[in-house]
């Protein structure tokens, strides 16, 4: 197959790119993505001079450059994405024009370019926040977003749906729980906290740390979404979760544990504004329709994690700066 690949230079994105050579090394990708603050090309070096990979920098706004990337295209995996939640409540506009309007264009264009097989990766966010007992979101909860991050993903799914019903567009949606693992911006949670360590920092957590999220590893989320490609049934929505949900306290601490460092370690700041209680996915649909569930232990996962961006200073220092 031939893909386009949007957001490939950003932390899921570059993780697929390389899942996917992996696994099905006779396709052709191209990478399509913009390289703003979060997209290094650093994540895809050892894969540059490989034939069947293309690197094209540029936006997925850009209608004209889009439809020349899709033709003669089998399938387009839609990463491409503003995600950082902190940012969106500081300026929701690069959100609503990325998350918005470049999934209306790549649609258009998959659309206007012989009916595109289209894959949009979404997040658990756009279902809103649970209590502590309440059922884990699935695919038929209520879309009810809490902050500008996550309206402007609702309205992107919204987007990809409307396509299907409207034109037959042959479209798949994942929801996915968050992810950990190499190559993650330092700003999110697991790699701030991990590198703050090694510099010798302390690690800033949101009011009491009580807030509790579902984690699964980057590379279960890939394959889940392999999985969805290959075995997905079209026009479908498919939950993708890691079956560990911990409070963000919890996930400090073995961090903490895990690099010999105490709690004295930790400093307590001002909660995020609308900080959501708890996310929690329900997987259910995709493991008995695919045959997928998370494979990666996540005590396992994180040590493993640990010790990447341990291994790998060169890559995160440059980018703290």
């Amino acid at each position: 197959m031939k893909l386009l690949v949007t957001g490939g230079a950003g932390f899921i994105g570059s993780n697929f790119i390389h899942y996917w050579l992996e696994h099905h090394p006779d396709d052709r990708i191209i990478n399509l993505d913009l390289l703003t603050y979060a997209g290094n090309l650093d994540n895809l070096k050892d894969i540059e001079n490989n034939p069947h990979y293309t690197f094209v920098k540029g936006d997925i706004c850009d209608a004209s450059l889009v439809n020349v990337l899709v033709k003669g295209l089998d399938l387009i995996v839609h990463f491409a994405a503003e995600s950082h939640v902190d940012r969106s409540i500081e300026n929701s506009a690069d959100f609503v024009r990325t998350n918005v309007e470049g999934t209306r264009t790549l649609l258009e264009a998959a659309k206007n370019n012989g009916l595109i097989r289209f894959h949009h990766i979404s997040t658990d966010e756009v279902y809103g926040a649970l209590a502590l007992n309440d059922a884990k979101f699935t695919e038929r909860t209520p879309y009810s977003p809490r902050s500008p991050y996550s309206a402007s993903k609702a309205a992107s799914d919204h987007l990809v749906r409307a396509y299907f019903h409207t034109y037959g567009l042959p479209v798949t949606i994942s929801n996915c729980s968050n992810n950990y693992g190499p190559y993650q911006y330092p700003e999110k949670l697991i790699p701030l906290f991990i590198t703050n360590l090694i510099e010798g920092k302390k690690v800033p957590v949101y009011g009491a740390g009580k807030n509790i999220r579902d984690w699964i590893h980057v590379d279960d989320h890939n394959r889940g979404v392999d999985f969805i490609i290959q075995k997905g049934k079209i026009g479908e929505t498919y939950c993708l979760g890691g079956d560990s949900e911990k409070t963000n306290l919890e996930i400090t601490k073995l961090i903490l544990s895990l690099m010999g460092a105490g709690e004295d370690r930790i400093e307590y700041v001002t909660d995020r504004l609308g900080h959501d209680l708890r996310y929690a996915i329900d997987y259910s649909k995709a493991k008995m329709e695919l045959g997928w569930e998370p494979q990666i232990d996540f005590a396992a996962g994180l040590a493993s994690t640990v010790e990447w961006y341990k291994n790998n200073a060169v890559w995160w220092q440059k980018l703290k700066k």
